[in-house]
């Protein structure tokens, strides 16, 4: 594949506006592909945008508590390269958001969101992986823990989107698909970063059946539905380079076999089928509500992470 789709393709997802989440999975891709400045750049902005209580690059209306530490991996890297005072005092805020102040449950693990108490899927990528590059493994791991122990269906071996603990059940009660990539591409960054190798080895086994189970609903033309286990949803691309990028990474580090590389080259074809000549993912689930097919940063994000 040529270079020019993958300028094309970033040069998209500078054009999307974006939310908290958005503009920190679009820092950590360019950091990832070796775009320093532009990813120094985005970290930037959010530590322009950062709320007084510590949350960064909150755009109006979002209520999200970890959605907005998203871009943390990225943004102790930009401290580190930068020695930016502006950039330290906005770590040291987001990480006191965080550690002391978001609101969570009674055994310390944060919600998603600050209107209700709710663990969302998403937060396995959003919180844990930036902990652990930003010193604190122990919360981290604890934090994910949290969200496997009340997401995490052991029996199907795929995650479930959100659960209620005021309702105590699940108020989305789905395999969404590119809830499951959150939850694999988090906990595979984890990994990658982690130094307890007991934890390495159960977050390993937990991505490993979690790709097993997807596979077998993957469709023919190598893409996935919306819901993976529901046939009368969308057909979706995101899920499809979020569960690629997954693979790559586990394989390229050691800790996935390399016979799961067998269906990438297929998949990530299938989901370069759905590029427009613009370098836009059209066939993703898309923003702003994530019903319906569309386009959306977070696919644009990925379809760069998923080509590396």
């Amino acid at each position: 594949m040529s270079m020019d789709i993958i300028n094309k393709a970033k040069m998209a997802l500078l054009c999307m506006q974006r939310h908290s989440w958005e503009q920190g999975v679009c820092a950590q891709a360019f950091f990832e592909a070796g775009d320093t400045e532009t990813a120094v750049g985005l970290v930037l902005d959010m530590a322009n945008r950062q709320r007084d209580d510590g949350r960064l690059g909150l755009m109006y209306g979002e209520t999200t508590c970890t959605d907005p530490l998203s871009a943390l991996e990225a943004h102790v890297k930009a401290v580190e390269i930068t020695r930016d005072e502006m950039l330290k005092t906005a770590l040291y805020k987001a990480l006191r958001w965080v550690l002391e102040d978001a609101p969570r449950n009674e055994t310390g693990i944060v919600y998603h969101v600050d209107y209700a108490k709710q663990f969302w899927v998403d937060s396995m990528y959003m919180l844990p992986p930036g902990l652990v590059k930003a010193g604190y493994e122990a919360e981290a791991i604890k934090q994910a823990d949290g969200y496997i122990e009340h997401l995490y269906i052991p029996e199907k071996s795929l995650f479930k989107h959100i659960w209620d603990e005021t309702e105590s059940r699940f108020i989305i009660d789905k395999f969404w698909g590119v809830g499951n990539g959150w939850a694999i591409s988090g906990l595979a960054r984890m990994i990658e970063g982690i130094n307890d190798s007991n934890t390495k080895k159960r977050y390993a086994e937990i991505v490993r059946k979690t790709i097993e189970s997807a596979l077998e609903l993957q469709r023919n033309d190598m893409l996935f539905h919306n819901i993976l286990d529901d046939p009368d949803t969308f057909v979706e691309a995101n899920f499809a380079q979020m569960l690629c990028y997954t693979i790559k990474k586990g394989v390229q580090t050691g800790w996935l076999d390399a016979s799961f590389m067998k269906r990438v080259p297929e998949t990530l074809d299938a989901v370069l089928k759905q590029v427009d000549e613009y370098g836009i993912l059209r066939g993703a689930c898309g923003a702003p509500h994530f019903d319906k097919p569309g386009a959306a940063p977070e696919a644009q994000a990925f379809f760069i992470l998923s080509r590396l």
